[in-house]
């Protein structure tokens, strides 16, 4: 009986420890911002933060542009949306969270003109399968 009873609490706490993937999520972009942001991800491109928002399911990233690319014309120009939904589909790091039906949302802000929205694309699971 005492085995059992060891067993049953075992199995209890293994599992009240496990998180969830939308718990996950929010602690691996909260985690990802405050060791690695801002960071420079490439020329003109800096990361500022991830965050997630468990009552959408969707996953934030927010950059900052710079430089010759800091400039709604040259963003619209390149076309980006189609650019970073072929790179979400191709993400395989994003496997688990595309699998679950998250959403996927991109800001861009301008450097010269602080708080100006450059560009934003959010990507629903229909998008992206």
């Amino acid at each position: 009986m005492r085995k059992c009873l060891f067993i049953i609490l075992g199995t209890l706490l293994m599992t009240a420890c496990q998180e969830t993937l939308e718990q996950r999520c929010a602690r691996e972009a909260k985690e990802y911002s405050q060791k690695n942001c801002p960071a420079p991800i490439a020329k003109g491109v800096t990361i500022d933060s991830m965050s997630f928002d468990v009552a959408t399911h969707t996953l934030t990233y927010s950059y900052t542009l710079n430089g010759v690319i800091d400039d709604p014309s040259v963003i619209l120009r390149n076309n980006p949306r189609e650019q970073m939904l072929t790179q979400l589909k191709n993400a395989t790091a994003m496997k688990p969270y595309k699998d679950a039906g998250y959403n996927f949302r991109y800001i861009y802000y301008s450097t010269k003109n602080k708080g100006t929205k450059l560009f934003e694309a959010t990507f629903l699971e229909k998008d992206y399968r």
